[in-house]
């Protein structure tokens, strides 16, 4: 089993920043991509950034040029920097990770990101 610890989420104003953090652990034998999920209330969950093993990432539209994935292979981590955030990036955040050769998905277990206006 995998487990994948969140933090950093929060209250933050319009135009400000914060920086989410998820750790994995566990029976960890080779981690391909790792990301970042949100869903908001009334909203399918949606891909916000994914990274893979080889540093390669993507990004959702609604979210380029302000948000910055990047992980740490070292510690079995995935960060998310958020910049210049709006209120619609309003959202509880998921992480995720893609384990070993059947690409078995892990999930934590969410954090609450609410940016006022």
């Amino acid at each position: 089993q995998v487990q994948l610890v969140e933090s950093g989420g929060g209250l933050v104003q319009a135009g400000g920043s914060l920086r989410l953090s998820c750790a994995a652990s566990g029976s960890i034998f080779s981690i391909n991509a790792m990301g970042w999920y949100r869903q908001a209330p009334g909203n399918e969950r949606e891909l916000v950034a994914p990274i893979t093993s080889d540093g390669r990432t993507n990004y959702a539209d609604s979210v380029k040029g302000r948000f910055t994935i990047s992980r740490d292979n070292a510690k079995n981590a995935v960060y998310l920097q958020m910049n210049s955030l709006k209120p619609e990036d309003t959202a509880v955040y998921y992480c995720f990770v893609d384990v070993g050769p059947y690409h078995s998905l892990y999930w934590g277990q969410g954090t609450q990101v609410t940016v006022a206006s």
